[in-house]
């Protein structure tokens, strides 16, 4: 009973320290907290301060196989995103991990990787499977078969400016260019995960 009760206040204390401005304690102990909060408890206002979408992005990912005589085959493209937008489409209380489970570790990935691809950061490394993880579970429920490498592609479009009370569209609202990134092809075991 006394180790369960220290380790929750240790726990509602480390999440404090996380959440609560920086001060002195939280900077002393910035590497201990991030160990404890970031896996799992990691905290955001979101709920009550949303930051708006303002691209629609598409991801989608294809699948490689290798043979044993060493020729390989590489699927079609899957729309990932169709199947996470048709999942939430006219269900009164969509899941949070069918809204958000892809597009949240996609942010993460961006927020991690650099243009080029190459993790920074142990956290950047753990991000970088997560998404493949999502992307090859997906995938395998969606077409099964056996693969040994995935790619992901991800089409940004900017969501244009509304148009003003006339009709107009504001100055400087000129419609941007979608943006397509390819991600490396990843390797994968043969259950898919690492």
């Amino acid at each position: 009973m006394a180790l369960c009760l220290a380790v929750a206040l240790a726990h509602v204390l480390l999440v404090f320290l996380h959440v609560a401005p920086p001060n002195a304690i939280s900077k002393a102990y910035s590497r201990q907290i991030d160990a404890w909060v970031r896996p799992v408890f990691e905290q955001n206002w979101r709920l009550f301060a949303p930051n708006p979408q303002w691209v629609n992005r598409q991801i989608s990912a294809r699948t490689k196989r290798t043979a044993p005589d060493g020729t390989t085959r590489v699927s079609d493209w899957i729309d990932l995103t169709a199947r996470d937008n048709s999942v939430v489409k006219h269900n009164v209380f969509p899941s949070h991990t069918a809204q958000n489970m892809q597009r949240q570790a996609w942010n993460s990935y961006l927020k991690t990787h650099g243009g080029d691809n190459h993790p920074r950061s142990d956290r950047a490394v753990m991000i970088q499977k997560y998404l493949r993880n999502i992307a090859v579970d997906r995938v395998a429920a969606q077409r099964g078969g056996t693969f040994d490498s995935i790619q992901l592609r991800v089409i940004t479009q900017p969501i244009p400016a509304p148009r003003a009370a006339g009709g107009f569209r504001p100055a400087g609202a000129a419609s941007a260019r979608a943006e397509t990134r390819y991600l490396p092809w990843w390797k994968v075991s043969s259950h898919g995960t690492d």
